[in-house]
């Protein structure tokens, strides 16, 4: 039987031996330190550590290696096939990214799930909640309803078990969540099972909403913010917030080195790092303030565009599924919300002298500068008035869209959601909102630009990455904290469903 060690995580496992092997440098990726699986409980390792150190020739690579298994990734000896076409070797590749249901084991990070998901690849061993969204686009262009309801039911089983869906189910994430995708999973699998799947998820959809919407009233009438909810004027906005100060334990030797950097409290800039991870987007500029320094970030303060047209959608799913079971005075509640969000996106956001959506510092009252593609989920959510659809095409068209396809930002910050890095899930957000408001040609050229940079990067290295340069497509992606992803997940399952769409 596993103990109370199942859901505490690395650091707080192992304490000073976890702390040592971080900032050890021996290891270039700290996630493999975090997602090792020990060979002897907890308690033994730890005082094995205290007795061992102290001893002259103490080699720390060996006690980790003699007292833990790196985490093994199956199908590591895969080796793709150029003369395939990318579609075939992407139905070639699901088997290699499937994890069947895991079994716990004491002391390790990894989440045991009852159910198979799939991975996005490379380092991410794991399932990640808003990555998971995009890969199903794929399932559903080959027919795998039952992998689509499986990752379904396991994002359900953390919503029950944690009260929310962690950003992967590994217990270093248990702070903090993802771009919340889940009501777009459910109406994805809605619309080839029925309504049947909106009943049958409707208590985590309402669940999750909870857990974005929770407050303590007090701390919220003090300070206008509290968790994830932020007051502003007389609308109750999102922001993106993990629950602990610390440094992160898949990044803590990075997360260390950026604290000596700066003159910032260290409690107030691990939260903002981990509160940027939230968002998907860590990092960017867009929660970067000043020079663009990591140091900087403050994503706190921040009310992100994607975030509340997300939770818009939330509550525009909860609204229809009332509706299905009759229940109309909690279908006229959440109508009522989402109105209410609808027109604060449609105002707070908009920048009229730009003529573009923008974050929104609620801290100084005024819109971020930073151009992005989240301005696109006004659009993909149909939220964006007609007038606002147009300037932002336009501006799409004249600065973002590049020889590779879209631009995450304009801004080249060093960091990976920025220029000129372009991401698959962006990219298809772009796409549909363009879709919604009749720029037809525009979303085809975003398209088959896309495609055509996997299928030369593909060509030319047997994989498909995490991000491409999509201003110079003859360079690999760069940026960010550890180096570029092949698998890849959310790339994958973008690509079938822009492929099928031109079919």
């Amino acid at each position: 039987m596993l103990k109370n060690n199942a859901i505490k995580s690395p650091d707080q496992l192992f304490g000073q031996l976890f702390s040592d092997l971080h900032l050890s440098g021996i290891w270039s990726d700290g996630k493999v330190i975090s997602d090792a699986t020990p060979l002897f409980d907890v308690e033994t390792i730890n005082a094995a550590y205290n007795s061992e150190k102290q001893a002259d020739d103490f080699d720390l690579k060996v006690f980790f290696e003699n007292h833990f298994q790196y985490f093994s990734v199956p199908g590591e000896d895969f080796k793709s096939d150029t003369s395939m076409s990318v579609e075939e070797h992407i139905n070639t590749l699901w088997k290699h990214l499937r994890r069947e249901s895991d079994t716990p084991i004491e002391g390790s990070s990894l989440i045991a799930l009852p159910n198979a998901y799939i991975v996005p690849g490379g380092r991410f061993n794991e399932i990640y909640y808003w990555d998971s969204y995009f890969t199903m686009l794929g399932l559903i262009e080959v027919k795998n309803f039952e992998m689509i309801e499986s990752m379904i039911d396991n994002f359900a089983w953390q919503i029950r078990k944690f009260g929310f869906i962690p950003n992967g189910n590994r217990t270093y994430f248990l702070g903090r969540s993802q771009p919340p995708f889940f009501s777009l999973m459910v109406s994805l699998l809605a619309e080839h099972k029925g309504d049947s799947i909106y009943i049958k998820y409707f208590d985590t959809l309402l669940m999750e909403y909870s857990f974005w919407m929770s407050a303590d009233e007090q701390i919220l009438d003090m300070n206008k913010c509290d968790a994830h909810v932020v007051q502003c004027n007389e609308t109750i906005l999102n922001r993106y917030f993990d629950k602990f100060d610390s440094a992160r334990p898949e990044m803590f030797g990075d997360d260390i080195k950026v604290s000596k950097g700066t003159i910032r409290e260290d409690k107030v800039l691990f939260s903002n790092l981990r509160s940027g991870c939230e968002s998907g987007w860590d990092f960017s500029s867009r929660w970067l303030d000043g020079n663009l320094e990591l140091s900087t970030i403050h994503a706190l303060d921040i009310l992100p565009i994607d975030l509340n047209c997300l939770l818009y959608n939330l509550e525009k799913t909860i609204a229809k599924v009332a509706k299905i079971k009759n229940n109309h005075k909690l279908e006229d509640s959440f109508e009522t919300l989402a109105a209410q969000r609808s027109v604060a996106v449609q105002s707070l956001f908009w920048n009229s002298d730009r003529d573009f959506f923008f974050d929104f510092n609620f801290k100084t009252k005024s819109l971020k500068s930073v151009e992005s593609l989240a301005a696109l989920f006004p659009l993909f959510f149909n939220i964006a008035s007609d007038v606002q659809a147009k300037s932002v095409a336009e501006k799409i068209e004249q600065v973002f869209l590049k020889p590779g396809g879209l631009l995450t930002t304009t801004i080249q910050s060093g960091q990976q959601w920025d220029a000129p890095n372009g991401w698959a899930p962006l990219q298809y957000i772009a796409v549909k909102g363009l879709e919604n408001y009749g720029y037809k040609n525009l979303s085809n050229e975003i398209k088959s630009r896309w495609l055509a940079l996997n299928d030369k990067v593909f060509q030319n290295t047997g994989k498909m990455l995490e991000k491409y340069n999509v201003v110079d497509v003859n360079l690999e992606s760069g940026g960010g904290e550890y180096p570029v992803q092949d698998g890849f997940g959310w790339t994958n399952g973008v690509y079938l469903s822009f492929l099928y769409s031109n079919k």
